[in-house]
């Protein structure tokens, strides 16, 4: 039996069961507005989305490997491609052009070309230091550390700052060795 090709991002989500995007980004939004009242700090707010997104995607990585059909990828380069194209259009139905990369090729940006979690959003005057969408840096960071890359993912920019576009920086802080349970004996 030949090997399954890798899937594209539209094929992969014409394919995948999907949820109102309204009462998606009402809900996301619901919870972000939650966590100010809880936690009053927006720094604190940001640390909790980041880990929230984390929890997510060490879970959702094995289902983006399961109907995306993807192989490994050969080095960070692929791997940051993959997201852009595959993973992104997979989950959220948009995709990123990958720029910014430095000489080692270890740290690039994303900027999305649009972003469903912001559709009816305005930041108040008090929650300017919030990173509003942080659950996607901590998706991200999750996801790649279940493929062995310790990662570290920051907004750069962010419409709702007032910037012209939504741009994650990823930089690859080590690929970690695999590690199997068992010794084979030899």
């Amino acid at each position: 039996m030949a090997p399954l090709a890798p899937r594209s991002g539209d094929a992969v989500f014409a394919n995948v069961e999907r949820v109102n995007a309204e009462l998606f980004t009402l809900t996301y939004g619901a919870i972000v507005r939650q966590l100010l009242t809880d936690l009053e700090e927006v720094e604190e707010v940001n640390k909790q989305l980041d880990q929230m997104g984390y929890n997510i995607g060490i879970r959702l990585i094995d289902e983006f490997l399961a109907k995306s059909n993807v192989s490994r990828c050969v080095d960070f380069k692929e791997t940051a491609d993959v997201i852009a194209k595959v993973g992104l259009k997979m989950f959220l139905g948009v995709t990123a052009s990958v720029t910014n990369w430095d000489v080692d090729g270890t740290s690039c940006s994303l900027v999305l070309e649009d972003n469903p979690l912001v559709d009816f959003v305005e930041l108040p005057d008090t929650c300017q230091g919030l990173y509003y969408c942080n659950i996607l840096s901590g998706v991200i960071r999750g996801a790649l550390e279940m493929v062995s890359m310790k990662t570290e993912v920051t907004w750069v920019r962010d419409m709702l700052r007032g910037d012209d576009a939504y741009e994650l920086r990823l930089k690859l802080l080590k690929q970690v060795p695999e590690e199997y349970p068992y010794k084979d004996d030899e």
